[in-house]
């Protein structure tokens, strides 16, 4: 079973994009949607943003863990079926927030799907709570790597 994120791009109106993740299936439908679809297990950051005439009315990130056929999921909008929300951070500045998170772990050349979900969650409940988030080190992504490879 794939999951399926439906990407929309009106411009200055609606831009639904994947900041990161690796679709297997990407389908367009016409010149404003397409379909991206990936793997269970696999994680991608979906962001969505609207504006009507007054300004921006969503700017929202999740980072998202595709879930296999039996496995229980939540809702995310225009994710089906949903997947294990890792991250849901809504407001532009808690946005801003997670991208430099994101752009953070890239400098230090680890891919941000392969980075450890506990961090995703981590960084999740620092900024609801107002909170600076412990940064994503290679030690810390290294511990990941050993304890995936144990259990």
């Amino acid at each position: 079973m794939l999951t399926t994120v439906e990407l929309t791009w009106i411009e200055k109106r609606i831009e639904h994009w994947i900041r990161f993740g690796r679709p297997v299936e990407d389908r367009i439908l016409d010149r404003r949607r397409r379909l991206m679809s990936f793997t269970p297990d696999s994680v991608f950051a979906f962001i969505r943003w609207a504006a009507n005439d007054f300004g921006t009315v969503v700017s929202c990130i999740d980072i998202v863990r595709a879930v296999g056929a039996q496995e229980a999921c939540q809702t995310v909008p225009f994710v089906r079926p949903g997947g294990e929300s890792l991250l849901r951070q809504n407001g532009w500045p808690k946005v801003r927030r997670v991208l430099e998170v994101i752009d953070g772990v890239e400098a230090l050349g680890i891919d941000p799907t392969a980075a450890c979900p506990d961090h995703w969650r981590h960084l999740h409940h620092r900024l609801t709570a107002a909170q600076e988030p412990r940064p994503y080190t290679r030690e810390r992504h290294e511990a990941w790597l050993r304890r995936r490879v144990a259990s």
